[in-house]
């Protein structure tokens, strides 16, 4: 799991607590909830800045060793 999903999760399991100690219509409750929301939106963005690879790449990432994955230099 990517640092960013650990720390949605933290902020997840944080934001639960919060709501059930203040309650769920509190200020501090909708704070926490939209901590967790920045950092979705945050993982979001991280993914679709991501180069898309073709599916040769995505073949020669799992299997370096294929034939077809071989790299020849002049």
């Amino acid at each position: 799991m990517s640092n960013i999903q650990e720390k949605i999760q933290e902020e997840i399991k944080e934001a639960r607590e919060v709501c059930d100690i203040n309650g769920k219509g509190s200020p501090e409750c909708a704070a926490a909830w939209d901590a967790v929301e920045e950092l979705q939106a945050e993982a979001s963005h991280q993914k679709a800045n991501e180069p898309h690879k073709t599916s040769l790449e995505q073949y020669c990432d799992d299997n370096p060793d294929a034939a077809e994955c071989r790299l020849y230099e002049d």
